[in-house]
């Protein structure tokens, strides 16, 4: 018995480790940029959509960005009324993070005509010491089309 716990203990230690997976090189209809690419985007003011969750957010993210969870508010950017010319530099975490390569899919069959993949994501950024934001206090959670 003492065997098998072991056994189901291992297991449910090394299963996240298994389903980890490394984010796409591409994303059709995307550009894929690097940390310092995305820098010179910022620096032109490209807007930022961070899709991780929440707390994730809190945690720290890239200053000025905007707060879509992939699997909250993401979508609303479907809509008919957003702009699909401005360009959008669209991150998560790291190239282990899948949801800015499927959020930079969605956005291009939106028909978003500038979709920056930021593939690397915010540890690199955060790791160049570029502007970071933290908690939610004075930052962008979210916003709408028709308040800009």
């Amino acid at each position: 018995m003492r065997g098998v716990i072991i056994l189901l203990l291992c297991g449910v230690v090394w299963l996240p480790l298994t389903q980890a997976q490394e984010a796409p090189l591409r994303v059709d209809g995307a550009i894929t940029i690097n940390a310092w690419q995305a820098k010179r985007l910022y620096d032109f003011g490209v807007l930022f959509i961070d899709v991780r969750p929440r707390r994730e957010w809190g945690w720290g993210h890239v200053r000025g960005a905007v707060h879509l969870d992939l699997a909250d508010r993401f979508g609303a950017l479907s809509l008919s009324h957003w702009p699909r010319q401005v360009p959008l530099v669209i991150y998560c975490d790291s190239d282990v993070c899948l949801r800015s390569a499927l959020a930079a899919h969605l956005a291009v069959s939106w028909g978003y005509r500038q979709v920056f993949y930021f593939r690397s994501g915010y540890f690199a950024w955060q790791l160049l010491d570029y502007p970071l934001g933290k908690g939610v206090d004075g930052e962008v959670v979210a916003f709408s089309a028709e308040e800009h």
